[in-house]
């Protein structure tokens, strides 16, 4: 994997304003939105430096009526995205009216079901600037992926200015290849971008103490795993007033909670570090899924992939698999 070209085009952050106020322009200029996120020179002084955050954290994952211990791996990196074809460009392939600026959350979650593991991987990307029709902080893409011993499942919803793409693909007998076009709901979430909300990456913006109603797109994970439709459903988020102590395996933090209360469906509860870069340090959902920091470091991690930078996943908490694993 190469450098971020979001990374490469920085070097100078000047440069990097041209890309994005060339995105603002020729990929469909929305009007200013209260409710998203600013991504300013300072978001970008943080993510603009060429490296992904990556975090690991301690989870528990309920599965087939039990609840299974496990490992997730959060990486968040800035991307310079083709708009035509919903994937990172490379550099000078494509007119710079075809890119935008994103926010990439791969969230990797590993856990084991008797005799086999499941291999989960859910990648969201929330745009960075207004495209679209839609201003800065929604989702343009998410595709999830599932492995196990059974098979593998995988699905992709692609978000336009009134309506979404969605396709999955299953091993499972009346699933095994599906297409449909999905509402658009106005000022909608997905439940997949929640991570990144709860960060203040994605739109609604909330003041301290403020709840909002939303739409809510069920999580391409919960449809999957779990057989059901991506269907819209309503939602209340809520940012906490006050701040509280917490302590997980990466230390303790100072956090304010949010939550998400989906009817019909599940209750997330993020727990934010205050200070930068405000990372989730644990979250819980009402059905049994926890995960805990376990450490976090900003890392170049594409260049790392030779033998011997297996010693680095102790940067994260983690440790190298064994001889012999699954």
């Amino acid at each position: 994997m190469s450098m971020p070209p979001v990374a490469r085009r920085l070097g100078a952050m000047m440069l990097l304003a041209a890309v994005v106020a060339a995105a603002r322009w020729s990929c469909g200029h929305a009007a200013a939105d209260p409710l998203a996120p600013v991504f300013d020179d300072a978001f970008w002084r943080q993510w603009g430096d060429g490296k992904a955050e990556l975090s690991g954290y301690d989870l528990v994952q309920p599965r087939y009526g039990q609840k299974r211990d496990g490992v997730a791996v959060t990486i968040f990196v800035t991307e310079t995205f083709s708009n035509s074809l919903r994937v990172k460009s490379d550099p000078g392939k494509h007119p710079k009216s075809d890119e935008f600026p994103v926010m990439k959350l791969n969230l990797v979650e590993d856990f084991p079901t008797g005799i086999y593991d499941y291999n989960l991987m859910t990648s969201t990307f929330v745009a960075l600037d207004a495209v679209n029709g839609r201003s800065a902080g929604n989702a343009t893409k998410i595709s999830f992926s599932s492995q196990e011993w059974c098979g593998n499942v995988f699905a992709q919803a692609l978000f336009d200015a009134t309506s979404i793409r969605h396709e999955s693909h299953s091993y499972f007998d009346g699933e095994a290849d599906h297409e449909e076009t999905l509402p658009y709901s106005e000022g909608g979430l997905a439940e997949d971008a929640l991570l990144l909300w709860a960060r203040g990456l994605a739109a609604p913006v909330l003041k301290p103490g403020e709840s909002r109603s939303v739409d809510v797109m069920k999580s391409l994970k919960t449809a999957r795993l779990l057989h059901q439709p991506v269907t819209w459903q309503k939602a209340k988020l809520t940012r906490s007033a006050q701040s509280q102590k917490i302590k997980v395996p990466a230390g303790a933090f100072d956090v304010e909670v949010r939550t998400a209360e989906i009817e019909g469906g599940r209750t997330w509860t993020f727990y934010v570090e205050l200070a930068e870069p405000r990372r989730v340090v644990k979250w819980e959902v009402s059905d049994g899924e926890e995960a805990q920091l376990l450490a976090s470091d900003r890392l170049v991690y594409w260049q790392m992939n030779g033998k011997g930078f297996e010693s680095s996943l102790a940067k994260l908490g983690l440790k190298p698999r064994g001889a012999r694993m699954p």
